[in-house]
């Protein structure tokens, strides 16, 4: 379930001090990461019928009607069942052609920021007439942590037995990962198992990340010819470009909120991103359980990409559990230098930077008066 809105305690509810962070150490069993691995609580509640296309870009029209079609041919009847154990389902999906004359199997939804293709995709996760264990969604990051937590092999027996997997933001920005991943859904289409994907576009690059784009193409040729694309055109509700971030707060504001508000957290945030190099990224949501509000102190610039990368998956988990997020320091559009945003993971920054300034707008209303 989503976080709820924290607020203020009042003065007849005592508050317990805040947690750190820092001195959390998660242990995650792998049954728990599939288990985790459904839509986050902010995409619960969307369907195909609570996405409102805007009439002026009728590419997101299509894109209803084809998902809506792709989820309908997915029900019982085209064969779904769990896997056998090997990583071979037992389901066919569409009656499985062999795979030398199998057509598109997954589709791929291309388009800029705030265009709603995550709402899109776990509406499709939503409408897929299977059991919630036979389907699963996940963000690229996740599923290559997954991977790491598992090991490919039993990886492939786990998601195999799936009639679909969803994964949201899809990245090519890592040669490495991007063959890892490319390998695992090779096996997975193998198995039966239907794919669905979204991936970012920057601002100025539409079609880049297309499948059939020749990154991809270079990457995955053989992987791509199973996806249909679907571009999603429509204007960033951040006007394709960084949205402000608030003004700072000072190290009093925050740290008096902290232990005002139940359920908060308080870390030092230099300190929390050395801790994070102590924690797999697979249990950074587990690292943020119960939490009602992060608040960090003298937040400043990340000093390198692999502490950046790290942060970057922080943020998602903080931003799909709807944790407000309190900060003093610089604010959250300076956390990485211009070499970053301008690097081959800058995508991945543009988010972490977006969500995370989502989050302190959210937060607004835990200061006292």
């Amino acid at each position: 379930m989503p976080a709820s809105p924290a607020e203020p305690a009042s003065a007849s509810a005592p508050v317990s001090g805040p947690v750190s962070l820092c001195a959390r150490e998660p242990r995650v069993a792998a049954e728990r990461l599939v288990a985790e691995m459904v839509p986050p609580p902010r995409f619960d509640s969307v369907r195909f019928a609570t996405y409102v296309p805007d009439p002026n870009q009728p590419s997101q029209t299509e894109a209803v009607t084809v998902l809506s079609a792709f989820a309908a041919g997915l029900d019982g009847a085209a064969g779904g069942g769990q896997g056998n154990g090997n990583g071979k389902g037992k389901r066919r999906w569409f009656g499985r052609q062999p795979a030398e004359t199998a057509g598109p199997r997954g589709v791929y939804l291309d388009g800029g920021y705030g265009v709603g293709k995550t709402h899109l995709l776990a509406s499709l996760w939503h409408a897929t007439p299977a059991a919630p264990e036979q389907k699963a969604f996940g963000t690229f990051v996740e599923l290559t942590n997954l991977v790491g937590a598992l090991g490919f092999q039993q990886t492939v027996r786990t998601l195999g037995g799936h009639r679909l997997l969803c994964i949201d933001e899809f990245e090519l920005d890592d040669p490495g990962d991007t063959v890892l991943v490319s390998s695992l859904l090779s096996r997975l289409v193998e198995a039966g198992v239907a794919l669905a994907a979204t991936s970012n576009t920057l601002p100025g690059k539409l079609g880049e990340g297309r499948f059939a784009a020749a990154d991809f193409m270079r990457e995955i040729q053989g992987l791509s010819a199973r996806f249909r694309p679907l571009r999603i055109d429509g204007e960033d509700y951040r006007h394709r470009g960084l949205p402000e971030a608030p003004a700072p707060l000072t190290t009093e504001q925050v740290t008096r909120a902290a232990h005002a508000t139940e359920a908060a957290s308080l870390d030092d945030f230099p300190a929390l991103l050395a801790h994070l190099a102590t924690v797999h990224p697979s249990r950074y949501g587990a690292l943020t359980e119960g939490l009602r509000v992060a608040c960090f102190t003298d937040v400043g610039p990340v000093p390198d990409q692999s502490t950046a990368l790290r942060l970057v998956v922080l943020a998602d988990r903080l931003y799909d559990r709807e944790i407000p997020v309190l900060a003093s320091g610089l604010p959250f559009d300076r956390l990485f230098g211009e070499e970053m945003l301008n690097g081959g993971y800058r995508k991945k920054y543009f988010r972490a930077i977006s969500r995370l300034t989502a989050l302190a707008r959210d937060a607004k209303g835990l200061l006292a008066e």
